[in-house]
């Protein structure tokens, strides 16, 4: 299925896609480096105010432009000739984007659940270090999963789809079926006998009388001249 857009509509659409996805790529490193000051830093406010702050950024930013990303590539796999499930690249990417969104979600939630349990001071040491190793693992693997999706765009690896190698075959019967059509009724019009203009002819007619009327005046003024 591809939807029919404009050709202007069509590039807002690929410029909305590429700065979500990359929004959503950039937003991920201020967040790692956050969840890595509550693993790491000394100072026990510092590590304590981080998570806050995740909670805030994933919720604001992250969330959002992840789902951003994935409407918008929706709407490009479906208005461009590249469809949603012709190549294998693009169904890895839409399997990963999601794969992505369910596990932030998931993610979002324990962040949530630290962000009050440190504001409340209600936690022991040892919980408050597991919480703090899983809320680094999970940005983590968020940031290469990004990165994989990324070089897939790039590259574009692996080829068509079972799917799209039949589509191709079939847009691609049509074609030569319309040139077939078309050849012979190009080669009729290139070989036809142009019809003869009848006015072209007597135009030439009167351009010949015309010439010889004027060779006639010539020669008798000639003779004329030579008898005086």
């Amino acid at each position: 299925m591809k939807l029919q857009m404009t050709s202007r509509i069509r590039k807002w659409a690929l410029f909305a896609h590429i700065a979500t996805s990359v929004g959503w790529l950039g937003a991920v490193i201020p967040y790692l480096a956050l969840a890595l000051a509550g693993l790491l830093s000394k100072d026990i406010r510092t590590a304590n105010a981080a998570y806050p702050s995740m909670a805030l950024i994933g919720w604001y930013v992250l969330v959002p432009l992840s789902l951003a990303a994935l409407l918008s590539g929706l709407v490009q796999s479906l208005t461009t000739r590249w469809g949603l499930i012709r190549h294998w690249w693009i169904v890895a990417k839409l399997v990963l984007t999601i794969f992505s969104i369910a596990v932030l979600f998931r993610h979002m939630m324990l962040v949530s659940r630290v962000a009050q349990v440190v504001t409340d001071g209600t936690h022991s040491a040892a919980d408050l270090h597991t919480l703090r190793v899983q809320l680094i693992v999970h940005p983590l693997g968020g940031l290469l999963t990004l990165l994989i999706i990324t070089a897939l765009s790039v590259f574009k690896p692996w080829g068509a789809t079972p799917y799209g190698q039949r589509s191709m075959a079939q847009a691609h019967s049509q074609s030569s079926q319309r040139a077939q059509v078309v050849a012979p009724r190009l080669t009729e019009l290139a070989t036809r006998t142009p019809h003869r203009n009848p006015g072209i002819g007597i135009h030439a007619l009167h351009a010949v009388g015309v010439a010889i009327l004027i060779a006639v005046i010539f020669h008798l003024t000639s003779g004329h001249m030579m008898h005086h």
